[in-house]
């Protein structure tokens, strides 16, 4: 395995890990607060890295952080996905086929610092308050479709979950996966967001699933919405035509429609700023 190491600027890595076929990139920015009491706010980029294989090594990741609080566990870290590309490439005989991603490419690999962190802040699999989260009981919570919207042969559709951990957000999307439509979207574009009463944060992420923007879009409006304790998943079938922007404007009026008729939103119109407050996950 060939790994590299690149300091794009102070307290910021740009780590590449590679195993035969797999290779994996990770940015990630130790904060001011690193490591007394914060995390490392990190992104995994890869194209074979989707649904279940990223819920699994970012849970991992988390485990890890709240096993050593205050202690440096950036090598350690590298470690678990050196580890987790070495099970990977032992089961895969084949790197998976790339879902289509229809009209965006990933931004350039020359961002500017600032922009990468907001990236960093807004989409991280990691806040300080995990360790404040009761595990929510093992049976999936109900999960509610919305009316599909149409455009030029592609078709978009939400899906609704109430959640209350991490662990139950990989349960809410192992079970939609089980639906083979749903599976073979050609995007999965989810969000979430759970609030903490003892701490006054927030968990939060989302997922592109090859849209590139999308899951930070789709997070973005759940935060102005300031919608809590709930799941979005936005699927969409690609029918061979370009949306240009239209496709962002669908995937959003989805999710909008869906949180309001679900009573998840609480918007005040003449507010420009955004009521959920996070106190560990930042946002935008």
């Amino acid at each position: 395995m060939q790994d590299a190491w690149l300091t794009r600027k102070k307290k910021t890595y740009k780590i590449k890990l590679m195993k035969l076929k797999l290779s994996l990139l990770s940015m990630v920015i130790l904060p001011p607060e690193y490591p007394s009491i914060a995390p490392p706010l990190y992104q995994l980029n890869a194209p074979w890295l989707r649904g279940e294989d990223r819920l699994t090594i970012s849970n991992n990741l988390e485990e890890m952080y709240l096993q050593n609080l205050g202690e440096n566990i950036l090598y350690q870290w590298v470690e678990k996905i050196r580890e987790f590309l070495e099970e990977k490439s032992k089961t895969s005989h084949q790197v998976p086929k790339l879902k289509s991603t229809t009209e965006e490419t990933e931004a350039d690999d020359d961002d500017s610092s600032s922009e990468l962190l907001n990236d960093l802040l807004l989409c991280s699999g990691i806040d300080a308050s995990f360790d404040t989260l009761e595990d929510a009981a093992k049976e999936v919570p109900s999960i509610v479709h919305g009316e599909p919207i149409s455009d030029r042969r592609s078709t978009f559709q939400a899906h609704l979950a109430p959640v209350t951990s991490p662990s139950q957000v990989k349960e809410v999307l192992n079970k939609l996966y089980e639906n083979k439509k749903i599976a073979s979207a050609t995007h999965n574009i989810y969000a979430y967001r759970i609030y903490s009463k003892k701490t006054d944060t927030f968990i939060q992420d989302c997922e592109d699933d090859g849209e590139t923007a999308a899951g930070k879009r789709l997070l973005h409006l759940m935060q102005i919405l300031d919608a809590r304790d709930v799941l979005v998943v936005v699927s969409r079938w690609y029918g061979g035509i370009l949306l240009g922007p239209d496709r962002f404007k669908h995937i959003n009026n989805c999710a909008r429609n869906i949180l309001v008729e679900q009573h998840y939103t609480n918007y005040v119109e003449d507010s420009g700023k955004q009521t959920g407050k996070s106190k560990s996950c930042k946002r935008k």
